[in-house]
């Protein structure tokens, strides 16, 4: 009889089976809680202070679907396959070359990680009036104590997602009947007229950009999905409802305050307690989410099936680079993040639909090349083209890694039916 699968664990450097898939609603509301993040909305604040609301509405609807359909095929290929985005790259950037992306995917997630923890520290300190000398203990308390529930995995996720999520909306709903009601109601809030500008292609790169890392490793979640539809649609609640919620809300606050940060905001509304409970919560579920994304490049870099040393380990780096002062660079990080992690999903899906022609091998009895130096010539021209791109960088990103990918991967075809041809004439 064949052993069951244990449903503790994370399956860090093999394809999850079939009797750890998890059904609709476990993947939505994590994926849900991710998407909950105050870098989000302070952006949608950016936005908020530059269009009126119609405005704002139709380009927070389109960034923020062109960031579910990534999510989505992404997370399609994850279920079909049982693989994370790092364990894909095996496939597409080889044995040794797929460290490149477990740097990458490892390098952003614990840069968000240190922005939150410096974030939460140095808010609280703010808003409870505390001594300065207090931020570096608490940088240290929620650097290590935000990896709790990573540290457990995906049923610690998943339980913190479920408390956390209602809890948020409530608070969320709340701050947003008080802002409409000081606005004047939906007449007022349409009467609002912008103080700045902004140019269409900016707010997309703004929307896409910000979550954009966090889209490309979702895969470490719909890989546990129980079928396709579920994965496509948890993507969607995730990142077209979810990010979306928060660029609107930020947003909202930021039309009616001039205010684009959320805690601020709710602060001036009279609601400093919530705004403590509602940041707390809203950091936690991305941040736990974001260091067990780190643990699962850390896994596939290393090789080594020890998620939970990983994740204290990446807690402790974040933390350090919090005390660093990563909460000043949080504009030239999403910059960067635009360049360099669009174009490593676009390889993937490419790889997968053109490459593999919609099916992994098996990844234990697979012989893999150390370097794949079509997807990894792919990602190249996809990077530095989504880097000097004046239009929206990570789209530019994907597309241009994928339809390199295939490019050379055909070129590469041809050659080496012309040296077996050669081969057979001589």
């Amino acid at each position: 009889m064949a052993q069951a699968p244990d449903l503790d664990h994370d399956y860090p450097l093999s394809e999850v089976p079939p009797g750890a898939r998890k059904g609709l609603l476990s993947t939505s509301i994590l994926l849900f809680g991710f998407t909950f993040f105050t870098a989000t909305m302070f952006a949608g604040g950016k936005m908020g202070m530059a269009f009126d609301f119609k405005t704002l509405i139709w380009a927070a609807i389109a960034g923020n679907l062109l960031l579910g359909l990534y999510a989505a095929v992404l997370s399609l290929i994850a279920c079909r396959s049982g693989l994370n985005s790092v364990l894909m790259g095996r496939f597409c950037f080889g044995e040794t070359g797929s460290k490149l992306s477990d740097f990458l995917l490892g390098f952003t997630q614990i840069g968000w990680y240190a922005w939150g923890t410096a974030t939460i520290a140095l808010v609280l300190v703010k808003m409870l009036s505390l001594p300065s000398s207090w931020t570096i203990p608490l940088m240290v308390l929620f650097g290590f104590g935000f990896s709790l529930t990573a540290f457990i995995g995906y049923k610690g996720l998943d339980l913190l997602s479920r408390v956390a999520v209602p809890a948020m909306l409530a608070l969320l709903a709340w701050s947003l009947w008080i802002a409409t009601r000081d606005a004047g109601g939906l007449q007022g809030l349409l009467a609002i007229q912008p103080k700045e500008s902004m140019s269409w292609h900016m707010a997309i790169t703004l929307v896409f950009g910000t979550f954009v890392s966090g889209a490309t490793q979702a895969t470490n979640w719909t890989r546990f999905a129980r079928d396709g539809k579920t994965a496509v649609l948890s993507s969607l609640v995730g990142f077209f409802i979810g990010n979306g919620l928060m660029i609107v809300v930020g947003a909202y606050g930021a039309m009616v305050y001039q205010q684009p940060d959320i805690v601020e905001v709710m602060v001036l509304q009279g609601l400093s307690i919530a705004a403590v409970v509602m940041l707390f919560l809203n950091l936690w579920t991305t941040q736990d989410n974001t260091i067990y994304n780190f643990a699962a490049a850390g896994c596939n870099l290393l090789r080594q099936d020890r998620r939970g040393t990983i994740t204290l380990v990446g807690a402790g780096i974040g933390t350090l680079l919090a005390i660093a002062g990563m909460s000043d660079m949080l504009i030239p990080f999403l910059i960067l993040l635009g360049s360099i992690i669009p174009p490593i999903g676009g390889v993937i899906m490419a790889d997968f639909f053109h490459g593999h022609k919609g099916r992994y091998p098996q990844l234990s009895t697979t012989t893999l090349p150390r370097f794949n130096g079509v997807g990894l010539g792919a990602y190249a021209i996809g990077a530095v083209c989504a880097y000097v791109s004046p239009w929206v960088a990570p789209l530019v990103g994907i597309g241009v890694a994928a339809l390199s990918y295939v490019v050379l991967f055909e070129i590469q075809r041809v050659r080496i039916a012309r040296q077996q041809l050669g081969s057979v004439s001589a």
